[in-house]
């Protein structure tokens, strides 16, 4: 079991290099990775959120009513700006529609478990983290295919209902799970929890080589625009979530949280439901496959970045 957890340790902390290695692979070898089938994406994100749930108690829920406003806030801020974003990247850059539909997909999922871990890694607020994750992905199957479907309306026709079953399915459910499982056998689950990381990352890597493998002609062809509307809609995320933090005048630590929680998104959650509720749009799971990639990347830089703003604050 040790040896379980120091792998699961190593993979933890060098997730962005392996995510981006098969991620590579996937794209310019896709023969290597094409065993991995589409049809997993789904099962290996229940998995993700199965392992989530595992790891949440009554206790990080108490956050919603002890810290209400702080938890309002991040609500708001992650089905507004995101989206936002992402409307407004895609008209600048003139997306086709399948484009489009996934960039919006992405910009209307919740906060994913990877900005739990970026936050803890930049000495963040992360009971906050947990809390905005925790409420968000709650709140995904009424807001997602809502602001889903007022943002596309006008492009393709959105599957409100579809969209609500699956995130009820592929999300809900198993986080539902593990939390019950941890609370009535928390003794077990706690010697678990410490290789959560490996099935996770694992879980994640396969998703990304999934996607990427099937679609990396797409990829390929689609060219730099949507590598660059990726990119900014992650980065403007981080920026707006720091600036709302600074303008509100909180701490660094639940800035860091917030800047975090709104940058970094679901983007597995935003491929699988590309892929059920677009499914005569091909390109719909293209920017969901490179954000899963790319916002593990940059989580990983800025989380270094704001550990060192802490301990400057500090010294001062």
């Amino acid at each position: 079991m040790k040896t379980l957890e120091k792998i699961s340790d190593l993979v933890g902390k060098y997730m962005a290099v392996i995510v981006l290695a098969v991620a590579a692979l996937a794209l310019f070898v896709p023969s290597s990775l094409s065993w991995i089938k589409t049809s997993w994406v789904n099962p290996l994100l229940m998995v993700v959120m199965f392992g989530m749930g595992l790891t949440l108690k009554l206790s990080d829920f108490a956050i919603v009513f002890k810290r209400p406003v702080d938890i309002l806030i991040g609500c708001v801020a992650q089905f507004t700006i995101m989206p936002i974003l992402a409307f407004l990247l895609g008209k600048a850059f003139g997306l086709e529609a399948g484009l489009m539909a996934g960039v919006i997909l992405v910009g209307t999922c919740p906060g994913g478990t990877s900005s739990n871990v970026m936050t803890f890694l930049s000495k963040g607020d992360v009971a906050l983290s947990v809390g905005m994750t925790s409420v968000n992905t709650l709140l995904a199957p009424f807001i997602t295919p809502a602001v889903t479907y007022l943002l596309l309306k006008t492009t393709v026709s959105v599957d409100i209902v579809s969209m609500f079953l699956s995130i009820i399915k592929v999300v809900i459910l198993p986080i539902g799970l593990g939390f019950l499982i941890n609370k009535f056998f928390g003794k077990t689950t706690q010697k678990c929890v410490k290789v959560l990381p490996l099935i996770s990352v694992t879980a994640i890597v396969m998703i990304v080589a999934a996607v990427v493998s099937a679609n990396s002609e797409k990829i390929l062809t689609t060219g730099a625009i949507v590598f660059v509307v990726v990119i900014l809609h992650n980065l403007l995320g981080y920026g707006c979530g720091f600036l709302l933090g600074r303008l509100l005048r909180t701490t660094p630590e639940k800035t860091k949280a917030l800047s975090i929680e709104i940058g970094m998104q679901n983007s597995g959650l935003a491929t699988s439901l590309a892929a059920t509720s677009f499914p005569d749009l091909a390109m719909a799971t293209v920017p969901g496959a490179i954000f899963s990639v790319w916002h593990n990347i940059s989580g990983a830089i800025l989380a270094n970045i704001y550990a060192n703003w802490k301990t400057e604050e500090k010294s001062k």
